[in-house]
């Protein structure tokens, strides 16, 4: 073929250049989503927007990277004036569960239900109303 026999040691190289290039992939999947997996281990609020951020900042610069690493461990204080503090905490409760891919605390809040006003009569709980007209 190229003029020399391949011997023992010319595979013997191949293949530590091949496993060589599989550890340099799985260290940089294992790094890219470094900051993804400590947000959710946090339950970061942003906890997407981080874990985007680390796998999208490895490939041009390492900068991003470095600044989803940061704000993966940066403490939050959540002032959202859409919802009550215990809704917040639910909503983000089931966003890290989807991240997590946790299939317990999937659709947890759309299987509670609100107890019926007072004075209606009805002992059954009523399910919590969408905003969507019938």
């Amino acid at each position: 073929m190229l003029g020399f026999e391949l011997d023992f040691w010319d595979y013997a190289t191949f293949a530590t250049a091949a496993l060589a290039g599989v550890a340099v992939m799985l260290t940089y999947i294992w790094l890219a989503g470094l900051p993804g997996r400590i947000a959710i281990a946090r339950k970061h609020p942003d906890a997407e927007a981080v874990k985007l951020m680390g796998w999208a900042g490895l490939l041009p610069t390492v900068l991003p990277w470095i600044q989803a690493f940061i704000w993966a461990f940066k403490p939050t204080d959540i002032v959202d004036i859409r919802r009550f503090p215990k809704e917040e905490a639910r909503a983000i409760d089931e966003d890290i569960a989807r991240l997590a891919d946790d299939p317990r605390m999937h659709g947890k809040h759309a299987r509670t239900t609100e107890p019926a006003p007072p004075g209606s009569g009805s002992s059954t709980p009523t399910p919590p109303h969408d905003g969507l007209k019938s």
